[in-house]
C-alpha cells in the first residue's frame, strides 16, 4: 500500500515538472515566433536607409516630415537627429528581446537538467519500490 501511494506522489511531482518545463517552452517560443523582432528588424533596415538617403543631401536641400495628412518642412540636422534617435531606439530594443530569448533558453535549458535528474531519481526511486 505504501508503494502504490509512494508511486503516485512520485506520478504528481513528475507532471508538476513536466508542466514547469512546459511553460518554459511555451514562453521560449512565444518569444521566437514574436513579430516584434521582425518588426524591428524591418524598421532598422528602414531607418538606415533613411538616414543614407538624409547623408546624401546638400545641407539646404528642402525636407519635409509627414505628420498626419499634412507635410511639414523639417530642418536637415534636426531630421538626421531624429532618424539616429530612432535607429538607438530600435536597436535597443532588438537587444531587449535577444537578451529575454537568451534568458529564457538558459532558464529551459537548467529546468531540462533538473527534470532529467528528477527523472533518474524517479527511476532508482521506483526500482527500490518494485524490485
Amino acid at each position: 500500500m505504501a508503494s502504490s501511494s509512494a508511486l503516485r506522489e512520485l506520478q504528481r511531482e513528475l507532471e508538476a515538472k513536466a508542466n514547469d518545463l512546459s511553460k518554459i517552452q511555451k514562453g521560449k517560443s512565444y518569444f521566437k515566433e514574436s513579430p516584434s523582432e521582425e518588426k524591428y528588424t524591418i524598421q532598422l533596415g528602414e531607418n538606415e536607409l533613411v538616414l543614407k538617403e538624409l547623408d546624401l543631401l546638400s545641407e539646404d536641400a528642402n525636407v519635409f516630415k509627414l505628420i498626419g495628412p499634412v507635410l511639414v518642412k523639417q530642418d536637415l540636422a534636426e531630421a538626421r537627429a531624429n532618424v539616429r534617435k530612432r535607429i538607438e531606439y530600435i536597436s535597443a530594443e532588438l537587444k531587449r528581446l535577444d537578451a529575454t530569448l537568451q534568458d529564457l533558453e538558459e532558464k529551459q535549458i537548467a529546468r531540462k537538467k533538473r527534470f532529467v535528474f528528477f527523472l533518474v531519481s524517479v527511476y532508482l526511486k521506483c526500482s527500490r519500490i518494485m524490485p
